[in-house]
């Protein structure tokens, strides 16, 4: 097959869905497939195999590189879709590369599968400055490429409270009742949509790590803490409100015998930079954007990964990555806790600070435990690998093809 990957976030930007689409390239291509990724770029890239989309100059949100217009997107993926003769288009986000991506393979009736991969309802209220107003013509531009009246949602649900919130939701409904197939990492978030409105066929389908981060990873050994040993404590993501960077740095501030690392960057470095500042020397190290090496070397270290996020996360790659490297995870958020290995990891009893300062300090006077959970994900780290999921990726790409193709 020749699968067209279309993406408003992409490499050498972090996050999630660039982690994830690198980690499918790379198992589709393993077994026999050609795969193009067309996105936005901020600089050329030599890779024959990605496609950039035209690119916005001097607006960069949160730091991403912004597809513009959608028209000459459009434009570029109806050429790059005929030339590289695509059997399937699929699609990772929802901004203008994807409606672009919509588009043009409507045009050449080529199937589209969509993977939702978060909640732009909160990504979009903690990262644009006044939601509820720049959030109107943002959907007001998408609805005018793709209709948004298939949403049926269910304004009692607390997600759906607000009229921003309702305007985000109504935007992913729709666009993934305009697919041929959804694919959703969770089952938490897989209910969400379905309980809103998609109508499409849907499958919950997890991530997977690709063999090179398995590689690199390395085969772990069972967390260990010495007797008077500091807890090492791990934090990865985007510095960003919804990821609630404050909540871990509350707890940091009011525990002891920890060590704590932070890795990422985001519009809240800043307010994270002052907030750390007046911490003890060594009890936490925030290195900012840093290449994915570093980041399993940071994990690899590590006693602990903590996820501080709260009713956002479909399912974090960093949770997946820790879980290869052997490492316990503690989450804040109940929703994650379907992804975590049994005995591999802990729910806070609840989502502030003081859960999390509660759940660290049993794990910091029980180190038997930290060994224990350690154990249990490094028994789990096969199914963390991409291609323990490529038989379901590629079953759900047979699905949507003629039978001729």
């Amino acid at each position: 097959m020749r699968i067209a990957m279309v993406t408003d976030y992409y490499l050498p930007t972090l996050g999630g869905v660039q982690t994830v689409i690198k980690a499918h390239r790379e198992a589709l291509e393993d077994a026999g497939h050609e795969v193009f990724v067309f996105c936005p770029l901020s600089g050329p890239s030599d890779d024959e195999h990605i496609v950039r989309l035209p690119t916005a100059r001097g607006f960069a949100p949160d730091g991403y590189p912004f597809t513009w217009t959608p028209s000459a997107a459009a434009g570029v993926l109806l050429e790059g879709l005929r030339r590289h003769a695509i059997d399937i288009v699929h699609v990772h986000t929802e901004m203008f590369a994807a409606l672009a991506g919509f588009e043009a393979a409507r045009a050449q009736g080529i199937p589209v599968v969509q993977t939702m991969h978060g909640r732009i309802d909160v990504y979009t209220r903690s990262v644009l400055p006044l939601p509820s107003v720049t959030t109107i013509p943002l959907a007001a531009m998408h609805r005018r490429r793709m209709s948004h009246d298939t949403a049926q949602l269910d304004p009692t649900t607390p997600y759906t409270a607000t009229r921003t919130a309702r305007r985000m939701w109504r935007l992913m409904v729709g666009q993934a009742n305009h697919a041929d197939h959804v694919i959703v990492p969770s089952r938490h978030f897989a209910s969400k949509l379905v309980d809103q409105g998609v109508r499409t066929p849907l499958t919950v389908l997890s991530n997977g790590l690709e063999d090179s981060v398995l590689t690199e990873v390395g085969i772990p050994l069972a967390r260990v803490v010495e007797p008077g040993e500091d807890l090492r404590v791990v934090w990865c993501g985007r510095l960003s409100p919804e990821k609630r960077p404050e909540v871990f740095l509350d707890a940091v501030r009011r525990l002891t015998g920890i060590r704590a690392e932070m890795f990422g960057d985001g519009v809240a470095r800043t307010r994270v930079a002052a907030a750390s500042a007046d911490l003890p020397e060594g009890r936490l190290t925030v290195h900012g954007a840093v290449p994915q090496s570093r980041v399993l070397a940071g994990m690899r270290d590590a006693h602990v990964l903590v996820s501080s996020s709260l009713d956002f996360d479909n399912q974090p790659m960093v949770i997946l990555e820790a879980i290869a490297a052997g490492l316990p995870v503690v989450v804040s958020d109940p929703d994650l806790a379907e992804m975590l290995p049994a005995g591999g990891g802990a729910v806070t009893s609840t989502p502030d600070a003081d859960g999390l300062v509660a759940t660290l300090r049993e794990l910091r006077d029980d180190p038997a435990r930290i060994t224990a959970m350690s154990t249990a994900a490094i028994a789990h780290r096969d199914r963390v690998a991409q291609h323990a999921h490529l038989d379901a990726l590629l079953g759900v790409y047979r699905s949507v093809l003629p039978p001729s193709r």
